[in-house]
């Protein structure tokens, strides 16, 4: 009797991570013809600038920021890829500047397909997360499907005086990157069987490394404005702060960081079908200068619990790059500004 191979998560889902993400022009379409719903002066944030949760103020100093965020499975190990889980979720309350409060889980998961072992570790991964972020699930829904899925809603609060929504950018401000990028390649490759033990550590610590950096930033004046980077890439999600705030983004290509072999991955082709949707969304509103296709490819790879993306004054650059580095962001950078301008992104 032959032995059973075991099977592989990501061989069960057609896509991976946030790399699952519906495309930014499909999206618009899609919600082109939705009404509009309920408008209380009490929603803060909402749907109108594409921005990262949900926020309603309950009173003068307290607002609840909801959001939610789930996807298929980016690696095969059922424990990391609940922790990348929760983190991606999560990252929302802190790119609001909001500390978090309490997550529901999400599961959908083939049920006669895979271990309820395997589908336990999913659960406890999450679950290590949320305790490291000192939140608890408070409870959940569960389906039996197709592919494995998984994810939380979570909730937080901010001071409504604190809150950062994706569209304050002010002109002159500088754009800081708490994490690196290339988590996109990195996925592609793991499918090809082409990710060293090394190459994997680093993939999980960029996407389990919660962006606890938002709550202390929310506090400081001289940030305006915030986002996580995730599925659209980072010129997608910079567009988003550009086209919110009414201004034009200028990156310095040499200055964006990197995971470690993002840059050699691309260069062999290990490219998501996802970075090529994104570019077809937002490309036009892109001037990509003197550089090429494997610029394109990687500042439009799709990030999985990517990191903070920060608008700040510029005499507030030094403070906000010390509540990175205090909190183990070591790859933070610097990497452009905004000015005025027909809003879009100029690469240098």
């Amino acid at each position: 009797m032959s032995e059973q191979v075991p099977v592989r998560l990501t061989q069960l889902s057609h896509g991976g991570g946030c790399g699952c993400k519906i495309a930014p022009a499909v999206l618009q379409q899609i919600l082109a013809n939705v009404p509009a719903g309920i408008v209380p002066p009490q929603l803060l944030v909402g749907t109108e600038t594409s921005d990262d949760a949900a926020v309603y103020q309950i009173n003068r100093e307290q607002a609840i920021v909801a959001t939610t965020d789930f996807f298929m499975p980016i690696v095969d190990d059922p424990y990391d890829f609940g922790r990348i889980a929760a983190t991606n979720a999560i990252s929302d309350i802190y790119a609001m500047g909001g500390t978090p409060l309490f997550a529901l889980a999400l599961v959908g998961m083939p049920v006669n397909v895979l271990p309820v072992t395997t589908i336990g570790r999913i659960l406890e991964g999450g679950e290590s997360v949320c305790r490291a972020a000192g939140i608890p699930i408070a409870g959940g829904h569960t389906i039996d499907s197709v592919e494995p899925i998984y994810g939380l809603v979570a909730i937080g609060l901010v001071n409504p005086n604190n809150l950062k929504r994706n569209s304050g950018a002010r002109p002159g401000d500088k754009l800081i990157l708490g994490k690196p990028i290339g988590v996109g390649t990195y996925s592609a490759a793991l499918k090809k069987d082409q990710l060293s033990d090394t190459d994997y550590a680093a993939m999980i610590d960029a996407t389990t490394r919660l962006n606890t950096p938002g709550t202390l930033l929310a506090c400081l004046d001289g940030v305006h404005a915030m986002t996580d980077v995730t599925g659209f890439g980072l010129l997608g999600h910079l567009l988003e702060v550009c086209r919110g705030s009414g201004l034009r983004a200028r990156v310095n290509v040499a200055d964006v960081p990197l995971l470690p072999k993002a840059q050699a991955f691309a260069e062999q082709g290990f490219i998501t079908g996802a970075s090529g949707r994104n570019w077809a969304s937002y490309g036009s509103a892109v001037n990509l200068g003197a550089h090429g296709d494997l610029t394109r490819a990687l500042l439009t790879d799709p990030q999985t619990s990517g990191g903070l993306l920060v608008a700040c004054a510029p005499d507030t650059v030094t403070e906000v790059l010390s509540s990175f580095l205090q909190q183990g962001f070591g790859q933070v950078a610097v990497i452009g500004d905004v000015q005025a301008g027909t809003p879009g992104i100029d690469l240098i």
